[in-house]
């Protein structure tokens, strides 16, 4: 009983779901530079961004990496910054993803390491644009808003992480060519900005995002809401190839 419900925790604060994360992973193989995906092939034997972008998911259930459980998710109040939060212990990923981001750049790693850290800061990039991945105090970045999604009982970090996108029915694939090719003025502006910037734009949207009536959400919350989390799985795979291209190129 007490393994299922350590279980049950760790399956709930996933950040965007298999194909959210996948599509973001695949976006951002659009946008590296023939150097660096070769550079990248290398490093993770083959396999896609998209396919090695859920790895950090996956390694929940192995206690080895039980260090990682805080490093996909940060809380920050309203209206405040994370350097007013840093030394709380709620959540590192912003502090993680600075650091993987330095010794990537600083580079000798064993190769077992960077590899990690590569599968590390693809996933974290795609955990922060999702905007509860930044969330307030107090409720767990939505997991304990309860909502109904149509007919179901359910939680407003799920929404977020995988029932707006599965309700698509789009493979991460047809999601990602959906999402369509952002023009240059926009990815010039994107491109701009750290990794703080990055989660304070995910604070932006806590308006929208916790904004559920009674609770029972379906078509209407999607069509009013869904564009955010659309464009936040871009900026993350545009803002991942940019990151790469950088460390690699």
């Amino acid at each position: 009983m007490v393994i299922c419900f350590v279980l049950f925790l760790a399956l709930e604060s996933f950040g965007w779901g298999a194909t959210g994360h996948r599509t973001t992973g695949l976006i951002a193989e659009r946008y590296l530079t023939k150097k660096v995906k070769r550079k990248i092939n290398a490093i993770l034997g083959g396999e896609s961004l998209a396919m090695a972008s859920t790895w950090m998911d996956e390694i929940r259930s192995d206690s080895t990496y039980n260090n990682t459980t805080d490093w996909h998710w940060t809380t920050i109040p309203d209206g405040g910054k994370y350097e007013d939060v840093e030394s709380n212990p709620d959540g590192k990923v912003i502090v993680m993803l600075e650091k993987i981001i330095g010794e990537l750049k600083r580079g000798g790693l064993p190769a077992k390491q960077e590899q990690e850290y590569l599968k590390m800061l693809i996933h974290m990039i795609g955990d922060m644009h999702q905007p509860l991945h930044v969330g307030r105090p107090g409720d767990r970045g939505g997991n304990s808003v309860k909502v109904k999604w149509f007919s179901s009982e359910s939680n407003l970090h799920w929404v977020w992480d995988s029932g707006m996108i599965d309700d698509t029915k789009l493979s991460y694939t047809e999601l990602a060519d959906a999402l369509g090719k952002p023009g240059k003025d926009k990815l010039d502006k994107w491109r701009q900005g750290t990794v703080r910037d990055w989660a304070l734009e995910s604070m932006h949207y806590r308006p929208q995002v916790y904004d559920i009536g009674n609770g029972s959400l379906g078509y209407a919350y999607s069509y009013k809401y869904f564009s955010i989390a659309k464009e936040r799985m871009l900026q993350a795979g545009f803002r991942l190839a940019a990151l790469l291209n950088t460390i690699y190129g």
